[in-house]
């Protein structure tokens, strides 16, 4: 399933990718206005994964007190994620995943999160790459974050068979709107 939706995903272009992310960014900025003023926690897109820097540099333009970007930084395999702050002049280096991330400051804890999906069902669990990262830190976040899924609707389904670890949604945005989880 996995790898079917992270194939559908990557068989977009990038003006499809980009005209996409731009819509999700214009439901998040217009569904959670808020998150202007909170400590945010995103992801750096990676395989054509909605792209919300451009949104986040925005929040972070407007200079609202409060705000603040926060990207995962990966300790340890079996550890939760840490989170460090952003900015579009932020020294960067290439995690073990190739993935660009913070080279210091201090580690923050984030008061919402913007977490890519692969897939994500009507219950509100997100399908990610299969390491448990965000199982893990969910889990251990206290207190728990506002957890906002972002992607597209070809990563919909009507399950992903959620397992006992699988840490639930909050909300989820796709190009076509916000959708809040039926449970």
């Amino acid at each position: 399933m996995r790898k079917g939706l992270l194939d559908r995903r990557l068989a977009l272009t990038a003006e499809q990718c980009a005209q996409l992310s731009s819509r999700v960014c214009a439901h998040l900025r217009d569904g959670f206005p808020h998150l202007s003023a909170l400590a945010v926690g995103f992801c750096w897109p990676m395989k054509n994964e909605a792209d919300l820097r451009p949104l986040i540099e925005e929040w972070a333009s407007a200079g609202r007190r409060g705000f603040s970007a926060l990207l995962p930084v990966v300790i340890d395999e079996q550890q939760a994620l840490a989170f460090r702050a952003w900015s579009a002049d932020s020294v960067m280096f290439a995690d073990r995943y190739g993935i660009p991330t913070p080279a210091g400051g201090d580690f923050l804890i984030p008061e919402a999160l913007l977490l890519p999906v692969n897939g994500f069902d009507l219950a509100g669990y997100r399908l990610g790459y299969g390491g448990g990262y965000f199982d893990r830190t969910l889990a251990l976040l206290s207190p728990r974050p506002l957890v906002v899924g972002v992607g597209f609707e070809l990563g919909r389904l009507d399950t992903i068979v959620p397992q006992p670890h699988d840490q639930p949604l909050d909300a989820v945005v796709t190009e076509a709107g916000i959708f809040r989880p039926l449970r």
